[in-house]
């Protein structure tokens, strides 16, 4: 088989194997990632000591870790004491606690950047604290938020390969699977870069097309 053939015929599988592994992982741990980084971030700005320290606890430990170790503890570790998980759910549980530890400083500071007038608006038209909070104070910092949270999803889609480590069929276990097959590893290794980077220029671009809607509504 020539390399050109070969590129050819291992470009769907490869294809395939990103939109119905990598992808889908990866939007699952960021939603999950995203709720609980919400709570993190609550938590963290709480005037409770306990309760700040708590998230201040976890979001040390998610930065100070390497991924590939959280994911090793969850799917390798945890049988150790009687839990064991299958390496899908082992993926998004890892992926998802080490979203929620990256975005929730992002959705912290989103939420400090609103001005306190709008908290004082809030009550001053009756609006409880939690009211106040999901009508005016998260639709703004979502504003803000969009930008390094959609970089922290397209990081997240290029992490998604460690899941292959775990036995997770996405796009680089293809890949591994081709690979030893054909004894081409260089090939095609750098075709799925190749599809990486391209899932990345797609996202990217949406992206930015989101923060061009998202301007006109941001005060400059």
């Amino acid at each position: 088989m020539t390399d050109w053939q070969l590129v050819l015929d291992s470009f769907w599988p490869l294809l395939w194997g990103g939109l119905s592994g990598t992808i889908p992982l990866a939007l699952a741990s960021f939603a999950l990632g995203l709720l609980l980084a919400l709570g993190v971030a609550l938590m963290r700005i709480s005037r409770n000591r306990v309760v700040s320290g708590i998230a201040r606890f976890y979001i040390s430990v998610i930065r100070g870790t390497p991924l590939l170790v959280q994911l090793f503890v969850i799917f390798y570790g945890m049988p150790s004491i009687g839990i064991t998980i299958d390496p899908w759910p082992s993926a998004i549980i890892a992926f998802s606690l080490n979203v929620g530890g990256y975005a929730a400083e992002v959705i912290r500071a989103a939420i400090l950047s609103v001005p306190k007038g709008q908290w004082e608006a809030g009550y001053t038209i009756g609006m409880s604290p939690g009211t106040t909070l999901t009508r005016l104070i998260l639709p703004q910092a979502a504003r803000v938020s969009v930008p390094p949270l959609s970089n922290t999803f397209i990081s997240l889609v290029k992490d998604t390969s460690l899941a292959s480590l775990i036995l997770v069929t996405e796009m680089f276990r293809v890949a591994q699977e081709i690979a030893a097959f054909s004894r081409e590893f260089l090939l095609v290794y750098i075709e799925a870069a190749l599809i990486y980077w391209l899932f990345c220029l797609v996202l990217s671009s949406g992206q930015n097309l989101i923060e061009k809607r998202l301007d006109r509504y941001v005060a400059h």
